[in-house]
């Protein structure tokens, strides 16, 4: 199939029509109607090189289907660039939604935004709405009470974020069928890769997500192909054939007087191997070297006169590196200078970058009178987009300026390698120079992050470690986690120790975005290398914070002792600092580390402590978080009355600062002490309300905890049916928002359900999952308390007759896990469990050690509890 005659556009219009496409086309159509139906998202992925019709096909396809619908298909683009905004792609989707346009003023960008999110949402959780979508806009609306919530947890926030953009988009559809085309994914960071796959898994409604993209994006995301499996088509686009080719080739030179000559069709086809964009490029080549050329340029039909001697003289193309090569060598002496300006800016330039370049290579005026130079750039400009290697955008980066791209990724390598060590290190000074110029470019993640990459590359280390560093704190403040550990790694590298105390908090900030991301080691590093540098400074408060952090990485590993005495230090250090917020969080901390280790009484003095310091600070989310965690250990010892004061009073508390993502915490723990009490009916109305705060706020994480907590309540019920189908929405959830520890808690208690339903072999597969995940993430705890849940499991016989020995070799790696945490309370738990196990098993009723070992333990459980009710009753 040929698409649109190619007679109709001159050579600077020139435009291969689709050709050979036709199944394709049909699997985009078929999409496309498809997600015209209610709740039916539809994700296409056209994959494919430079050139070989991704874009043209997209277009194709978006104008068949505006063609046959009765409702229109309102279609919304964004593009990634070289310049790898955390979340540039959305940024510029929804700037196409919003219709943002270049230049805006912030304040009727921002009015904008909210009438338009008011008008697809109505009043409900407009401003939160707004906040999360303004993070990716660089637009800052008024904080809410839930994301001052979230301010305080950043780890919350990735999450929150993709629930709200997610729940946006499925509005939107609601009010009419919606095409969001994502161009040039190859160029995405892994922020908005991260986004993006979770809503090619989970968005529904009359959505087409189409994306577009080279093959390097598979490099990154090998399993790109199987994400949203069912509903997501990967159309890889193939060199055309010989037949298609000559077909659009002989479409191509449509314009030649006398008909496209054979000898014009037969080498191009050669050259470009089916590639449309290379046949595109091949006409032009044609025209450069004299082989073609237009009688009349102001015709309203281009008729082209064929000068066929001019071919065997021509050296055409033999590859496609040669077709570079020969349209570099097309370009005069002045447009070459130009491209090899504009390729040292980047992908993107500006004009104003060029003239800024050009300016500094010649001699200043007197009188700076007019601006001819900068006249003659945009006519050179305007030649070059004519030909085809470069385009214009619709907007810019920067109000007033005009910016564009290169056409061909290749032509600008090409280009750049024009360029001598010594030229590229005096443009990229330039270059640094003319952005630094532009206001507020130190304020935005974007243009921060490109500043520092050129004062990199002009070989000023020290000022563009800190610009990066300051490009981190702005995807930092935006809960951009993995853009952000990237700036800081770059930043901290080139910046030395240029000011200590400034890289004292990059290191803070570094490490704590590390922790967000799982990568503890670098994380402790990073923290370490903190703690150095404040030692040699003599800052108390700064040490203080490093070994805090530090401590608390240990304790989350397993590893008390080690938390102890960072925790320890970290409190003395505060106290030399008179840093009343820091010896409070230390004492908090402290108490949290005696808690797993089963040391109720000295955990509670240290929580108290912490609570009295928070008073007087006067800071009411942290009193709040005080008394919920004094709540949790009293539960966690059986003193339910005094567990149900704290509680109540932390959700009073939680109530009254407007904390939503607190007030399903304290609704959630209170109904786990409603559990404990027996009283399910008042468990479940407490979870439910929490379930339903959680959903109000878009709070996937804190739902799947709820339902997990909801699960675990029927089956304590004995309900196991129902059991098992909230678990299974609970184990959903985490694992559409990518929470390893809250998916494998929801595992465990499906394991735990499915053994109450007599389903050895599901019981089996849920709790190996759930170990599997606990040791993933390093919880020396949960793994412990999983592997109890497997003994009891194995002993039940998921396995099987034969696995007797199995059964007990898991608790007893149960109880070493818990004896190295110094978990007493825990270890006495798994005592109890073995010894039931033992007792109750008819293949150790007559093995009389393994009865006496069965008895011991029993007997040293015992102890340990009544141990723990007198320490606590005296507490009292």
């Amino acid at each position: 199939m040929t698409s649109g005659p190619a007679s109709h556009f001159g050579v600077s219009d020139l435009r291969a029509p689709l050709t050979g496409r036709d199944a394709a086309l049909e699997r985009l159509l078929t999409a496309a109607r498809l997600a015209r139906e209610p709740g039916s998202c539809r994700v296409v992925t056209v994959l494919g090189p430079s050139g070989i019709g991704k874009s043209r096909l997209v277009h194709e396809a978006l104008l068949a289907v505006r063609v046959e619908a009765e409702v229109p298909l309102r279609v919304y683009r964004g593009s990634a660039r070289a310049l790898q905004l955390s979340y540039g792609v959305f940024a510029r989707l929804l700037r196409s939604r919003f219709g943002l346009v270049e230049g805006m003023d912030a304040e009727a960008a921002k009015a904008q935004v909210r009438a338009q999110v008011t008008q697809v949402t109505g009043d409900r959780k407009v401003e939160d709405i707004c906040f999360f979508l303004g993070q990716m806009l660089d637009l800052s609306f008024l904080e809410s009470p839930l994301t001052r919530a979230v301010s305080d947890d950043p780890s919350e926030a990735p999450r929150l974020r993709k629930a709200i953009l997610r729940s946006f988009i499925e509005a939107d559809a609601a009010q009419g069928p919606l095409c969001l085309v994502l161009e040039d994914l190859h160029l995405c960071g892994e922020d908005s890769l991260d986004l993006l796959r979770y809503l090619v898994e989970h968005l529904s409604g009359s959505v087409l997500v189409v994306c577009v993209t080279r093959p390097e994006l598979l490099t990154r995301q090998e399993n790109w192909p199987s994400v949203g499996a069912g509903r997501h088509d990967v159309i890889e686009l193939e060199p055309l054939g010989d037949e298609a080719s000559v077909e659009l080739m002989t479409a191509l030179l449509g314009p030649c007087e006398g008909g496209p000559p054979a000898p014009l069709v037969d080498a191009a086809v050669g050259m470009a191997r089916g590639n449309p964009g290379l046949l595109e490029q091949m006409v032009r080549i044609f025209h450069d070297v004299g082989v073609l050329s237009e009688r009349d340029s102001l015709a309203e039909q281009p008729v082209w006169t064929v000068n066929l001697e001019k071919l065997a003289q021509a050296r055409l193309p033999m590859s496609v590196e040669d077709a570079v090569e020969a349209r570099i060598a097309a370009l005069s002496t002045s447009e070459r200078r130009l491209l090899e300006h504009a390729a040292a800016i980047g992908s993107v330039f500006w004009l104003g970058g060029l003239v800024a370049l050009e300016r500094s290579e010649g001699r200043v005026p007197e009188l700076w009178e007019n601006d001819d130079d900068r006249e003659n750039i945009q006519a050179l400009l305007d030649a070059l987009v004519e030909r085809d290697y470069v385009l214009e955008l619709p907007d810019s980066a920067f109000a007033g300026e005009r910016e564009y791209v290169f056409k061909h990724n290749l032509e600008r390598e090409r280009v750049s390698r024009l360029t001598s060590a010594t030229a590229d290190r005096r443009y990229h000074q330039v270059i640094a120079e003319f952005l630094a110029g532009k206001e507020g470019v130190r304020s935005q993640e974007e243009s921060s992050a490109m500043l520092a990459d050129h004062l990199a590359r002009a070989g000023a280390a020290e000022r563009a470690g800190l610009v990066f560093i300051e490009a981190g704190d702005q995807a930092r403040s935006n809960y951009a986690a993995k853009k952000s550990a990237e700036y800081y790694r770059r930043g901290l590298e080139l910046y030395g120790s240029v000011d200590a105390r400034r890289r004292i908090e990059a290191l803070h900030n570094y490490g704590d975005v590390l922790v967000q991301l799982g990568r503890t080691d670098e994380a402790l590093t990073a923290f370490r290398e903190m703690l150095e540098l404040a030692h040699r400074l003599g800052a108390h408060a700064k040490g203080g914070a490093a070994h805090n952090r530090i401590g608390r990485l240990f304790r989350d590993m397993g590893s008390l002792s080690q938390a102890t005495r960072h925790l320890a230090t970290a409190k003395a250090l505060f106290q030399k600092a008179d840093d009343k917020r820091g010896i409070s969080a230390c004492h908090d901390d402290m108490g949290k580390v005696l808690w797993l280790r089963g040391d109720y009484d000295a955990a509670l003095a240290e929580m108290k402590i912490s609570l009295e310091m928070r008073k007087e600070i006067g800071d009411r989310r942290s009193i709040a978080l005080s008394l919920n965690n004094i709540g949790l250990v009293w539960l966690d010892h059986g003193r339910t009355k005094q567990a149900g004061e704290a509680l109540d009073a932390a959700l009073s508390l939680r109530r009254e600062v407007h904390d939503p993502l607190g007030i399903v915490q304290s609704l959630n723990n209170l109904g786990r002490l409603a559990q404990e009490v027996g009283d399910f009916t008042l468990a479940l109305a407490r979870f439910q309300e929490a379930h339903e705060i959680a959903r109000e706020i878009g709070e996937h994480n804190r739902i799947a905890v709820v339902l997990t907590n909801i699960g675990e309540t029927h089956y304590r019920q004995g309900n196991p049916n129902e059991a098992v189908r909230v678990l299974q929405e609970a184990e959903a959830l985490c694992d559409e928002m990518g929470d390893t520890l809250h998916l494998a808690e929801a595992k465990r208690a499906l394991a735990k359900a499915y053994l109450l339903q007599n389903d050895l072999r599901k019981a089996r597969e849920s709790i190996r999952q759930a170990v599997d995940l606990f040791g993933q993430v390093r919880s020396k705890s949960h793994l412990a308390a999983a592997l109890r849940t497997l003994g009891e499991i194995t002993g039940a016989g998921a396995w099987g007759a034969g696995h007797e020995v199995k059964a007990v070799d898991y608790f007893m790696r149960s109880i070493a896990l818990f004896k190295e945490i110094g978990s007493e309370l825990e270890t006495a738990k798994s005592y109890r469990a073995f010894a039931e196990y033992v007792t109750d098993s008819a293949h150790y009723k007559d093995n009389a050690d393994i009865q006496r070992e069965a008895a011991k333990l029993s007997q040293m459980a015992d102890e340990i509890f009544e141990r723990h009710r007198r320490q606590l009753g005296s507490a009292e």
